[in-house]
């Protein structure tokens, strides 16, 4: 595991009027600097929303409630024991988890399967509509191993 990125398994608590998740607890380690706003994305089936990174010390909480996703993370900051490597992780509506990524790592998402998906994030650090903190690179860049568009393997 990259130095600084966790997952921890939410707990669905089903009836028969549907389930309830818990996202965000002030008490969860995850969420360790408390975030400091949050948001949602929607997004269509086989869209790729990569690569980018943070340099002002931001962290991600990512949770995808509804459809399912694969987030990529690569590290590679000159600092870190884990530089070179790469996680990847599948969450969405049938495995609800939430993944915290250090920001500086490359990270990204892909909707996978035939559903759209929605993305909440609780970032550690406010957007800066002025002055915003991201560093982008195509999807298919050279740079980083993950390749999105290769076929899903058993």
């Amino acid at each position: 595991m990259i130095k600084g990125v966790e997952t921890r398994d939410l707990q669905v608590n089903t009836d028969e009027r549907g389930h309830l998740v818990e996202m965000f607890r002030e008490d969860w380690d995850e969420y360790d600097p408390e975030p400091a706003m949050s948001y949602f994305s929607m997004s269509y089936p086989g869209v790729i929303r990569a690569w980018h990174r943070h340099t002002r010390g931001q962290i991600d909480h990512f949770v995808c409630p509804q459809g399912r996703i694969k987030v990529g993370v690569y590290d590679d900051r000159d600092d870190s024991p884990t530089q070179g490597e790469e996680n990847t992780f599948v969450i969405g509506e049938h495995n609800q988890q939430v993944v915290r990524i250090p920001g500086a790592c490359w990270h990204g998402f892909k909707v996978i399967g035939n559903e759209q998906a929605l993305l909440v994030n609780f970032p550690t650090n406010l957007y800066d509509y002025e002055d915003p903190d991201e560093e982008r690179l195509p999807h298919d860049t050279d740079e980083i191993p993950l390749d999105w568009e290769a076929d899903p393997h058993e």
